[in-house]
């Protein structure tokens, strides 16, 4: 978790608490060592943030505290709703959780006005008919490609031949009845896309690929056209 969300999270947690807050239970909620949270404690103290207590007893927002409200026009607020409704439909279980929890970070800080618009916009999207991968994690997948990591795969064609291979993702495209991996294969020595629900087992190698990210894509992009 990057700490601008633990702060965002201690302040959350001390808004709706009925009672003071240790540092030992914020730490057990965020998953963090106690004295990390009496540095983030001291941090937004002296940010100004109202919070009161002290080591053992525990710690409470002063009442009346409100973050900064986040300004967006109409047509920003219809755009964050019916990008969140899509990345939900994607096929995506860890993208789905995430524009979720988007959506309840952003409603807890919104006015009142702008919170109802967001959550009620009479916007709707079909589902889609991608099927969902059972031979590969796509969470996994993402980090794989952010951390540019060498991936195996025991992969089966459209007439179910199965090959194995080793690939370097590069990228991902959502489709509403397919997702597809873009990535150089090192079996072809050449760019190849698979679909990800014909993946049958993977693993992330802790081997990383040498070649930078945009060099890949550069590359990706102009076989494509």
């Amino acid at each position: 978790m990057r700490r601008a969300d633990r702060l965002f999270d201690i302040i959350q947690t001390l808004r709706v608490a009925p009672r003071p807050v240790t540092a030992r239970a914020l730490a057990e909620r965020l998953e963090v060592a106690e004295r990390t949270i009496y540095r983030d404690i001291a941090t937004l103290q002296a940010r100004r943030v109202p919070i009161e207590g002290a080591a053992g007893l525990g710690y409470v927002l002063r009442p009346g505290f409100e973050l900064p409200p986040l300004m967006f026009s109409a047509e920003e607020i219809d755009a964050i709703a019916l990008g969140a409704r899509m990345v939900r439909q994607a096929g995506d279980a860890g993208l789905a959780r995430a524009a979720a929890g988007v959506l309840a970070k952003l409603a807890t800080a919104l006015p009142e006005s702008l919170r109802r618009d967001m959550l009620e916009a009479p916007f709707w999207v079909a589902t889609g008919s991608a099927a969902v991968p059972q031979g590969i994690d796509l969470s996994l997948l993402r980090q794989a490609i952010r951390e540019r990591r060498k991936l195996h795969l025991d992969y089966a064609d459209a007439e179910g031949r199965r090959t194995q291979r080793v690939i370097w993702p590069i990228a991902m495209a959502y489709y509403e009845d397919a997702t597809l991996l873009g990535a150089w294969c090192e079996k072809r020595q050449d760019y190849r896309h698979f679909r990800t629900e014909r993946v049958l087992a993977s693993a992330v190698l802790e081997e990383r690929f040498a070649l930078p990210a945009e060099a890949l894509h550069r590359a990706w992009f102009v076989q494509g056209d």
